[in-house]
């Protein structure tokens, strides 16, 4: 399966080129007839019969048979197939890993979030993130031949070109993907965190018309994803988007960078834990203030539940992280001029407790004349935006890399 495909791959031949792009063109746009995609690439149509009748061949496109027409001859339509290949994806968050494995075809197979974990900066924690993929791949059901990538997001900075990632599992002189693929036995990618929610956002969240986002990812800490003409924009090393550690204020704390002041320490979910923490052992009131004095491990999850049951402490806090975190922002709509900016994370589940602050602020501190056409919106794969990123990260970086 799939030999003629990848042999002419290998060879580097203009076919193998175009059958890349075939390819690509169906995850993008979906089922079409010969001759439209035929348009598309500007060949003529036995010429490119020609090319997805090997592709067949190979399995990796299905003819589904005629389409409706209103009249005339009625053309076959094709499609990837779905069970030609399949991508997993590993998202890590603070103290839980979301996993999912999608199809060909990019519909997802099986999914699992919040499995609960911590995973520190050990070989033994590196080991025991293998320990969990492998398992997974145990239970799909799927032949281990079949999963042709395994994508992991990692949080600060990763260099997804090298393989390297400087934040975590950084002692070994190989590049971590090539530790983790022999620990695994599948080939494996790594990204930022938050560079994969703005490409699940992106490709997902029915964005076409928008070629130029920013995805601002308020969770623990705090980054933005960037997307320049339809595009993930990377940087020189892959480390684009470290936003929150800009330095914004004129305060002692001390960030997990190393450095005081920066944007993350007073916007971020680190900050919204901090701030709450201490005003309900300072005496302000709260639903969850019991819970406090009792010194009960509280998540960033309890106070969004909090917010939700209309806790004015709570609301009072995101509703300030809002407003700080939109004044910044502002200086980066100025800057890139976006079609949209997104706000996702654990922090944007508060949902418009935190949008409107943030809104009020980006119109109230950017330029009028640049923020009029700036859509300003929630993200609609909420918590699932990481894994399904990362799941797709997989499919492209596949198809990138061979």
């Amino acid at each position: 399966m799939h030999k003629k495909f990848f042999k002419d791959i290998e060879r580097g031949s203009k076919n193998g080129i175009i059958k890349k792009k075939i390819i690509s063109h169906y995850i993008t746009n979906g089922d079409s007839t010969i001759a439209d995609i035929a348009k598309v690439f500007d060949l003529s149509v036995p010429t490119m019969t020609k090319l997805i009748v090997e592709l067949c061949e190979d399995g990796f496109v299905v003819d589904y048979g005629k389409i409706e027409t209103t009249g005339g001859r009625r053309p076959n339509i094709y499609g990837l197939n779905p069970i030609s290949g399949y991508f997993i994806g590993v998202d890590m968050k603070n103290s839980s890993i979301n996993i999912g494995l999608i199809d060909f075809k990019g519909e997802v197979v099986k999914l699992e979030m919040n499995i609960p974990v911590i995973i520190g900066n050990t070989s033994s924690d590196l080991d025991k993130l293998c320990d969990i993929i492998v398992d997974f791949i145990n239970r799909s059901s799927i032949e281990k031949g079949k999963i042709l990538n395994v994508q992991i997001n990692i949080s600060g900075r990763v260099n997804p070109q090298t393989g390297y990632s400087y934040s975590i599992f950084y002692f070994d002189e190989r590049p971590l993907t090539e530790v983790i693929s022999s620990k695994i036995g599948c080939s494996v990618s790594i990204d930022n965190d938050t560079r994969a929610m703005t490409y699940g956002e992106y490709m997902t969240g029915n964005y076409s018309d928008n070629k130029d986002v920013l995805f601002v990812n308020i969770s623990w800490g705090l980054a933005v994803g960037i997307i320049i003409d339809g595009k993930l924009y990377y940087g020189k090393s892959g480390f684009s988007g470290e936003y929150g550690h800009t330095s914004v204020f004129d305060n002692e704390i001390l960030c997990h960078c190393g450095k005081k002041g920066c944007l993350e320490t007073e916007a971020s979910g680190l900050a919204m834990h901090r701030i709450f923490v201490e005003r309900c052992l300072n005496g302000e009131s709260s639903v969850l203030s019991k819970d406090i004095e009792a010194n009960k491990n509280i998540t960033l999850e309890n106070i969004i539940e909090a917010i939700k049951k209309e806790d004015m402490l709570a609301i009072e806090i995101v509703e300030e992280i809002g407003n700080k975190l939109g004044k910044s922002i502002s200086a980066l709509i100025n800057l890139f001029n976006p079609d949209i900016v997104i706000l996702g994370g654990v922090l944007s589940m508060a949902e418009d407790y935190i949008l409107l602050p943030f809104y009020s602020a980006i119109k109230k501190y950017s330029l009028n004349l640049v923020n009029k056409d700036s859509t300003i919106t929630l993200s609609k794969l909420k918590e699932k935006s990481g894994v399904i990123g990362a799941c797709l990260l997989s499919q492209h970086n596949f198809l990138k890399n061979i």
